[in-house]
């Protein structure tokens, strides 16, 4: 079933129409939360909040853009107000859930790493969650859009409501942040 008679369906009041939404884009939304929120548990709460949401408003998409657009965007200021509203540094709190074996691996290690090439890429992906939390948040959105998600930056621009080109300098400003902190993190270490 396409996603304009998916939102039709789920707009009359099916509910089977609106489970088999969730079920198609749960993993996409639930991997925009944990790009910007970097702990699982707070990823899979929002996730379930950005669906309420989408239950609650389905009348009001106007089919301007793509569903996903649309899915994009409601994650991510979900995800920003649940970081502001909380206040609180939980970004390291759990390692294992970063890095765990959860039920449903968000960034899975490939598995034709060899021993101790497992511990570098936990190492790489702690590093660089720690850098990404020390960007401006709008520099991180769009990095997490765009080479997280392989977002175009087209579609980066939509979600955030702002022009390709500030996507452009978002990133490219984010990347040289990026770098700057990764290498002084292995300087010091």
């Amino acid at each position: 079933m396409d996603d304009k008679l998916l939102i039709e369906k789920i707009a009359s009041g099916d509910e089977s129409a609106f489970k088999q939404f969730v079920e198609k884009y749960h993993q996409m939304v639930l991997n925009v939360c944990h790009h910007i929120l970097h702990n699982v548990e707070d990823s899979m709460d929002v996730s379930q909040e950005v669906f309420i949401k989408i239950y609650e408003s389905i009348d009001q998409f106007r089919g301007d853009s793509k569903v996903t657009t649309w899915l994009y965007r409601i994650a991510v200021n979900k995800s920003l107000n649940y970081l502001r509203s909380n206040k609180r540094n939980k970004w390291f709190s759990s390692l294992d859930l970063l890095f765990g074996d959860e039920k449903r691996k968000i960034d899975p290690v490939d598995d034709t790493l060899q021993p101790g090439e497992d511990m570098e890429a936990d190492e790489n992906k702690k590093v660089l969650h720690f850098a990404l939390k020390k960007i401006p948040e709008k520099q991180n959105i769009a990095i997490s859009l765009s080479h997280f998600e392989d977002l175009s930056y087209k579609e980066v621009a939509e979600i955030m409501n702002i022009s390709v080109s500030e996507v452009g300098v978002l990133i490219n400003r984010g990347k040289k942040k990026l770098e700057k902190i990764i290498i002084d993190y292995y300087k010091k270490n």
